[in-house]
C-alpha cells in the first residue's frame, strides 16, 4: 500500500499544479473583464455627462456652449484680436486688403474667424498682419477645432440641439442680418454702454442692403469705430476708422448712434462672449 501512495503522490502533485493553473487563469480572466466593464462604465458615464456640460445651450441663443468663452480672460484676449484684426484692414493699402472683405458683414466675418485662430508664425505669416505686442491667447479653443469645424456662424433660428452639428444649422457664410440675430445679443441702444469688441447695427429701410454693421475698435476717453461702407451704386466701398464722435455728428441722421434714431438698432455683443446667467 505504502509502495502504491509513493507511485500516486507524483500524479497527484502534477494534478494540483495543474489544477492552481487553471484557476489562477479563470482568476485572471474575470479581473480583466470587470475592469474592462469599469472602462466601459465610466466611457458611458463620460459620454453622457458631456453634452448637458458642453453641448447645452444656457441661454436659448442658438450657440452652443462649448463655443462660450466664460473665462475672462479669454474674453479680453478675443476682443483685442478681433478689433486688431479688423483695423488692421482699415489702415493697409487697399491693394493688399483680403479679396473676401467686400461689406460690412463681410468684415466682421473676417475678424471673427481670424481673432479665433491660433496666433503663430504661420498665420502671422499668412494675414500680413504685423503688430508690435500681440494680445494674449485665448485658452478654451481655437478654430477650427470645435465639432463645428469651419462653420462658425448660425443660420437657422432655434435654441441649440446636437442635431445642428450636421444638418446645416451652421455655415461659413452669414450676412448681417444672420449675424445680428443668430450670433449676436442686443446690449443697450445707449453706445455708452458699448465695450471694445461690440457691434453697432444699423437698418437703412429703402436700401438694397438694409442692415449694415459696424465694429467698436476701442471703448473709453476717445472711442473709435471700423466698418466698411459696402459696394455703392456699382462702386467698391470702403473701410472706414472714425472716432465714435465723429459718426455721432455724422451729416446723415440716419447714420448716428443714437436711441433717437430709429434707424440705430443699439450695440450687440456676440454670443460667445455672453457670461453667466
Amino acid at each position: 500500500m505504502n509502495v502504491f501512495y509513493r507511485r500516486l503522490l507524483p500524479t497527484v502533485l502534477v494534478l494540483l499544479v495543474l489544477l492552481l493553473l487553471f484557476v489562477g487563469f479563470v482568476w485572471r480572466l474575470e479581473a480583466r473583464k470587470d475592469t474592462r466593464g469599469q472602462r466601459s462604465s465610466q466611457a458611458v458615464s463620460g459620454s453622457s455627462s458631456t453634452p448637458s456640460q458642453n453641448w447645452g445651450d444656457r441661454f436659448g441663443d442658438g450657440t452652443p456652449d462649448f463655443l462660450r468663452l466664460p473665462d475672462p480672460s479669454d474674453q479680453a484676449a478675443f476682443r483685442r484680436w478681433f478689433t486688431l484684426v479688423a483695423e488692421y484692414q482699415a489702415i493697409r493699402p487697399r491693394n493688399e486688403l483680403p479679396a473676401e472683405i467686400s461689406d460690412c458683414a463681410s468684415l466682421l466675418r473676417f475678424s471673427y474667424r481670424e481673432a479665433l485662430k491660433r496666433h503663430n508664425e504661420a498665420w502671422f505669416l499668412t494675414t500680413g498682419i504685423e503688430v508690435a505686442a500681440p494680445p494674449g491667447e485665448m485658452r478654451a479653443w481655437h478654430y477650427p477645432d470645435t465639432p463645428l469645424g469651419a462653420s462658425l456662424f448660425r443660420v437657422k433660428p432655434g435654441a441649440f440641439e446636437p442635431g445642428d452639428l450636421t444638418n446645416g444649422t451652421f455655415a461659413q457664410f452669414a450676412d448681417a442680418k444672420t449675424l445680428v440675430e443668430r450670433n449676436a445679443y442686443f446690449v443697450s441702444r445707449d453706445v455708452r454702454q458699448a465695450q471694445q469688441g461690440d457691434l453697432l447695427f444699423f437698418r437703412q429701410f429703402g436700401q438694397s442692403s438694409p442692415w449694415h454693421s459696424m465694429i467698436v475698435a476701442e471703448a473709453g476717453a476717445l472711442p473709435r469705430v471700423v466698418y466698411h461702407t459696402g459696394p455703392d451704386h456699382g462702386k467698391a466701398g470702403e473701410l472706414r476708422r472714425v472716432l465714435l464722435s465723429e459718426l455721432l455728428d455724422h451729416p446723415q441722421p440716419q447714420w448716428r448712434p443714437v436711441a433717437q434714431n430709429p434707424n440705430f438698432l443699439g450695440v450687440y455683443r456676440w454670443n460667445i462672449l455672453r457670461g453667466n446667467p
